[in-house]
């Protein structure tokens, strides 16, 4: 009788799905962040309740609209799944991912070539389904029309609020508001105040001003360090004259939430004598004279780069600076203060940010007027990762690596080095 062997089969291995989750609230008010909290919660125990799923986290953008791409939580969220940390998110609804539909429908794609699955709950749609992006650009489309509604009523309550001479919000450096809506002086802040207008008017200048506040480690109303934006902010602000101008910007749209300056599309109120002033207003006129006097230009050379690379982690651009390597791009903060005033940052080798560049337009080499024509901006993000968005909406996310030692150096820099070794009668050694 012959007996056959058959070899044991090996054991089936599961692989788990890798979840992740997003959540994000409009209002950084706090039963907005408490509603956050309880999303974040609800998600953190369903993902790890389910026996088949790996848990990676939950991304929570707080205080920011889900019409705006640049969300800090979603960003990071692409990465993550760009980096192929991810195979499925689960979100509450469509209007929480994005409330625009060229947002929505561009990260859905972007996702699902990358073979990654999201679920709306509320909706139960799976956008891996065949009628999954059909759904959601009807129910983008809807979203996004409520958010125009919503964006339409507060803006209507807001001039209703300027018509009336009532500010709805305030948070400036030298003042406080209280319940009954009057400002109070807060002393210690207004002496800053003071101490700006009197250095300006004895010739120190706006990043002057801002390098020496941040020195004697004096900080912002929001704890942060001087700008020369900051600076000028609060020299052209009315407001410490005891005076409101009401309506001086509006939005443009409710999508992109952009603030121009109102020069006359809706009327302006001016309210005299609404609270205490800080700065009198003759110093406060002169001040006016000297911001507003002509002033010779000077002409900076630009760069294809130059105001199109944004800092991820603080938004300042990015400038050109040499180094003993060669050209290098990096955050304008550190380059003005030091390295601890943005932590986050990431130099940018100039020879790899134009590699990279080439690359993400799809090109053999770099070319600056094809990078004009199609790059709206560029942000850095550490580590190691540019994302390129592009004026026809679309994203591209690219990361980058260090040269090695070896490959770093130019001919010049292998002759400069040779010839240091010659005249400095350089010796070898050779082991025995």
């Amino acid at each position: 009788m012959k007996i056959l062997k058959i070899d044991r089969k090996k054991e089936f291995q599961f692989k788990r799905l890798r979840v992740a989750a997003y959540t994000r609230v409009s209002s950084d008010k706090e039963t907005m962040l408490h509603s956050l909290a309880a999303q974040v919660s609800y998600y953190s125990s369903l993902i790890q309740r389910t026996p088949t799923w790996e848990y990676k986290g939950v991304y929570a953008d707080e205080g920011i609209t889900g019409t705006k791409a640049n969300r800090p939580e979603f960003k990071r969220l692409l990465s993550d799944c760009l980096a192929g940390k991810i195979d499925m998110i689960i979100t509450k609804s469509v209007s929480r991912f994005a409330r625009n539909t060229v947002t929505l429908l561009s990260a859905v794609r972007k996702l699902k070539e990358l073979n990654i699955d999201i679920y709306f709950e509320e909706q139960n749609i799976h956008t891996k389904s065949s009628e999954g992006e059909l759904l959601l650009t009807l129910l983008a489309s809807v979203a996004q029309e409520e958010s125009k509604s919503v964006s339409d009523n507060c803006k209507w309550r807001v001039r209703k609020s300027f018509s009336e001479g009532i500010m709805p919000s305030l948070t400036i450096l030298g003042y406080r508001r209280q319940k009954d809506g009057s400002l109070i002086i807060v002393e210690e802040e207004a002496k800053i105040v003071r101490q700006i207008y009197d250095s300006y008017l004895h010739g120190l200048g706006k990043r002057t001003i801002a390098r020496k506040l941040t020195k004697e480690g004096i900080p912002t109303r929001m704890g942060k360090l001087w700008t020369e934006h900051g600076i000028d902010y609060i020299l052209r602000n009315e407001k410490y004259t005891g005076e409101l101008l009401l309506q001086k910007e509006y939005v443009a749209d409710h999508l992109s939430k952009k603030k121009l300056p109102n020069n006359g599309v809706y009327p302006m109120y001016s309210v005299e004598d609404n609270h205490p002033p800080i700065i009198d207003m003759a110093t406060f006129k002169t001040v006016q004279e000297l911001l507003n006097k002509p002033q010779t230009k000077i002409t900076r050379k630009t760069y294809p780069f130059t105001g199109m690379l944004i800092c991820g982690s603080c938004g300042k651009h990015y400038i050109r600076k040499k180094t003993h390597k060669g050209y290098t791009w990096t955050c304008g903060l550190t380059e003005r203060f030091d390295k601890a005033a943005c932590l986050e940052s990431k130099n940018v080798p100039e020879d790899i940010l134009f590699g990279v560049t080439a690359k993400a337009l799809g090109l053999q080499s770099f070319n600056a007027e094809i990078f004009a024509k199609k790059v709206a901006y560029i942000t850095a993000r550490a580590p190691n990762i540019l994302e390129f968005h592009f004026k026809d909406n679309k994203e591209k996310i690219l990361t980058w690596e260090h040269k090695s030692r070896k490959d770093s150096w130019t001919e010049e820099m292998k002759l400069i080095a040779k010839e240091t070794g010659r005249k400095g009668g350089l010796t070898r050694w050779k082991r025995k």
